[in-house]
């Protein structure tokens, strides 16, 4: 593929330390692709709310990646950004805030991420009563579904339509949903409409099991991957820590080791943007090499970290593989 000028940009000028390990992870993620094979990202911190969409959304329509995990944060705060853009209220000051500003915030209905406030009535309570619905009828009729089985319903109905506020083509869980992409989103109560969800269960009103757990996604993974990793294998691209990555890449040693099936592959790429310190025995800051004792990667799977801030990491590789 030919490349454009920012990919040209990082070519001529990253050439040393973290932005050397940009380039190399890039390559691979390319390479790995051009031999057939598939690869997850996952999503951790705040990716949509900085507007990764901007970037993702192509990968996804261009079939650049074939699942996805993330927070329950990031699946909803990517909608949440669709249907209220313009309400958004950015802060470049943030870190001299007083508590009373803060909670001045609180008070005009804002919550803040950093530099960035999420405005609650516009994004928040504009989908919660939309999304009730659909709880509600699938409780009604005994069924149960995934969390990302809801938010595709909610958007396939177009009744959120109305209150877009960006070009479409920003938002990557439309574009998910347009391809119809696989997502887990493990421990999705830690979100808002997860609490929400909650409270519905705590009145009486909805039942808990309307919306699977985790466990709903972790067998639904061991079944994807099994049919998914022939040839070429998948690729593990992840953003940040926590648990959208913790989750995900243990399915391979549950296959192996809890189920026997000895010939399933290990992923047959890593990559994590991280900014965690490894020294304070965080999972999300171990090296890839530690995964190999765990049974995640191979002595042999092409392994890159990249220490930086993923806001800044992300869209540069894409950029790359996209040919930008």
């Amino acid at each position: 593929m030919s490349k454009g000028p920012v990919s040209q940009f990082i070519e001529r000028h990253y050439l040393h330390f973290n932005s050397a390990a940009l380039v190399d992870a890039a390559r691979a993620y390319e390479a790995h692709l051009v031999k057939g094979g598939k690869m997850m990202v996952t999503l951790a911190g705040a990716m949509s709310t900085a507007e990764l969409g901007k970037s993702l959304a192509e990968m996804i329509r261009q079939g650049k990646v074939d699942i996805i995990t993330c927070t329950g944060a990031n699946l909803e705060e990517d909608v949440f950004n669709l249907v209220a853009h313009t309400h958004y209220k950015r802060i470049p000051n943030y870190r001299d805030l007083t508590p009373g500003e803060e909670w001045e915030l609180l008070q005009k209905g804002f919550n803040r991420v950093t530099d960035t406030c999420i405005p609650e009535g516009e994004a928040i309570r504009r989908i919660e009563h939309h999304i009730y619905k659909l709880w509600q009828e699938a409780n009604d009729k005994g069924e149960e579904y995934l969390p990302h089985q809801f938010f595709y319903a909610l958007l396939r109905s177009g009744v959120l339509q109305q209150y877009y506020e960006i070009d479409t083509k920003d938002s990557w869980l439309l574009a998910a949903s347009e391809r119809d992409l696989p997502i887990i989103v493990p421990g999705w109560e830690d979100s808002t409409l997860g609490n929400i969800f909650a409270s519905y269960c705590i009145t009486g009103e909805l039942k808990q099991s309307t919306v699977r757990s985790g466990i709903g996604y972790m067998t639904f993974l061991a079944d994807w991957y099994t049919k998914n990793s022939k040839g070429a294998g998948i690729g593990f691209f992840q953003i940040g820590g926590g648990i959208a990555g913790d989750f995900p890449i243990c399915v391979v040693p549950m296959l192996q080791q809890d189920l026997k099936k000895k010939e399933t592959p290990f992923w047959a790429y890593f990559c994590q943007i991280s900014d965690s310190t490894t020294s304070y025995g965080s999972y999300s800051g171990a090296v890839p090499n530690e995964k190999i004792t765990w049974g995640k990667l191979s002595a042999e799977t092409p392994r890159f970290i990249v220490e930086s801030d993923a806001t800044i990491v992300a869209p540069l590789i894409f950029a790359w593989i996209l040919g930008w």
